[in-house]
């Protein structure tokens, strides 16, 4: 076999999406400076007895990355191969880092679409410049709104769901799109160590072997639940 015949197909490699990504991943790291600008408001917040979530704003996020790692990236776009999934939902697009390595998955599954949905119209709009950039804005359809509206008209048979938006949302937007995921699919969602309390009813849900999922939190990052549809 030759070099030529051996090399993998991988778009996370194309030198257009290696420099967006790594454009992305560099300016996520000001998160830290950033929450700190508005960790006045939800200490405020917490002292009147409101909950981060509830705090925290769309509006008041909108230059927040809270990005997913290289690391869950890659396992993203590897889990998305693995399966050979062809429609995705992605729940929270925000700058679209998560959003190229799912369209990447796609493009080299042989083509289909991520469906992804952001509330704050600024980080759509760059989202949908990052995807545009890094060439692969045919694998994308990022939509603005409400996921709860704009996820109502979905692909059937869904292959990958990947929840990173409001955590209060996670199960609400799973129960939406449940009926047309498939059997074998794949649901994961970020986050579960970092809002082990809030996400505690999500994560039961899908541990509890009785509403159609196997389940396991795994140690990536900041926790990423793993489950299958049965």
């Amino acid at each position: 076999m030759t070099d030529r015949q051996d090399r993998a197909i991988d778009t996370c490699r194309d030198p257009k999406v290696t420099l967006v990504l790594d454009e992305l991943h560099r300016n996520a790291r000001g998160d830290i400076w950033r929450f700190a600008g508005i960790l006045p408001k939800l200490v405020a917040g917490r002292l009147k007895g409101h909950k981060m979530l509830d705090t925290l704003t769309p509006a008041m996020a909108r230059e927040v990355y809270m990005p997913v790692s290289r690391e869950e990236g890659r396992f993203l776009y590897q889990i998305a191969r693995l399966i050979g999934a062809r429609n995705i939902v992605e729940f929270g697009t925000s700058f679209g880092i998560s959003t190229i390595y799912l369209a990447a998955a796609i493009k080299d599954n042989g083509g289909g679409k991520v469906v992804g949905t952001e509330i704050e119209p600024s980080k759509h709009e760059t989202a949908t410049a990052n995807l545009a950039r890094a060439g692969l804005a045919d694998c994308a359809d990022v939509r603005l709104g409400d996921a709860l509206e704009t996820l109502r008209e979905s692909p059937h048979s869904i292959d990958m769901i990947f929840l990173d938006g409001w955590k209060d949302l996670y199960l609400p937007v799973l129960e939406l799109l449940k009926p047309r995921m498939r059997a074998g699919g794949v649901v994961l969602a970020d986050n579960i160590h970092t809002f082990k309390t809030a996400l505690r009813p999500f994560v039961d849900y899908l541990q509890s072997g009785e509403n159609g999922f196997i389940s396991t939190t795994l140690s990536i990052s900041d926790g990423l639940e793993f489950s299958i549809r049965a």
